[in-house]
């Protein structure tokens, strides 16, 4: 890890602080997908309501499936965001100021209620949108990918074993995946 430090340079992660509908809509529009690919899609998903700026939950409600489909999403994951509109509208979905006070566990069990939204969503939107400093999300590809590179091993690490590792990088795993991003990217 030193060595990736050194080469990589600080880390440069800033949390967004977007409101969580937004966030989680657009981690359901990346999931897996490249990220030029899911930045299209999410480009015409914005398009779809006309006035540049991201829609509410209320204008995502009234659009049907099909309409979203056009945008270039999935039609499971139409209807994933179109549970979320739900589930958001239900005041079921925690504002910002409420994830402010819930540890990461809790904020991920009330995110995985929402169909579509996995671990990993989950995770990402710890990391990304509320800048929590120790994630490791295990079940990324890239993660794992990353560690095989930094410490040469064969193949990459199964979850399991790369969470106990990760445990040497409290409180500070969300840097660790980071740096472990950017050995796959370089």
């Amino acid at each position: 890890m030193a060595g990736l430090i050194e080469r990589l340079g600080p880390c440069k992660l800033k949390p967004r602080r977007l409101p969580p509908f937004q966030s989680i809509v657009q981690a359901i529009i990346y999931q897996q997908l490249s990220g030029k690919a899911a930045e299209t899609i999410l480009g015409r998903f914005q398009a779809l309501f006309g006035n540049g700026e991201f829609p509410t939950p209320q204008q995502v409600l009234g659009m049907a499936p099909e309409r979203l489909c056009s945008a270039g999403l999935s039609r499971p994951k139409a209807k994933y965001i179109l549970g979320l509109v739900e589930h958001t509208l239900a005041d079921r979905l925690p504002t910002l100021e409420a994830c402010d006070e819930l540890a990461d566990e809790e904020i991920v069990q009330q995110l995985m209620q929402i169909k579509g939204v996995g671990r990993w969503t989950a995770e990402m939107f710890l990391m990304f949108n509320l800048g929590r400093p120790d994630v490791l999300p295990v079940l990324d590809l890239g993660i794992r990918k990353g560690f095989q590179i930094a410490y040469r091993k064969r193949k990459p690490p199964e979850p399991e074993p790369l969470a106990r590792f990760g445990q040497k990088w409290k409180p500070f795993r969300t840097t660790a995946a980071w740096y472990l991003w950017r050995a796959v990217d370089s």
